[in-house]
């Protein structure tokens, strides 16, 4: 199985989506009677709050990525390693 980087912003974005596709259907089905108004915010906001931890998540990411460039380049021996040349 090939493996991938876990995305977050994509599961919230799945969590939302699904719970209103089960809410739709709940009302559908008689189970419930939802206001239409009620989807609205469930949807925006579930995909705002996606895009946060998407942003969240891709600041984290490059930040580590930058300190791992660092911790390589001073353990090659290049500037800024006290004892190296440079």
């Amino acid at each position: 199985m090939a493996r991938h980087e876990f995305q977050p912003g994509k599961l919230v974005a799945g969590l939302f989506l699904t719970t209103g596709g089960v809410v739709y259907a709940g009302d559908a089905g008689g189970w419930w009677d939802t206001p239409w108004f009620v989807m609205i915010p469930l949807l925006t906001g579930g995909l705002c709050l996606a895009g946060a931890v998407a942003l969240l998540t891709h600041g984290v990411r490059r930040h580590r990525a930058g300190s791992r460039r660092a911790a390589a380049v001073t353990a090659d021996g290049g500037p800024g390693r006290p004892d190296g040349p440079g």
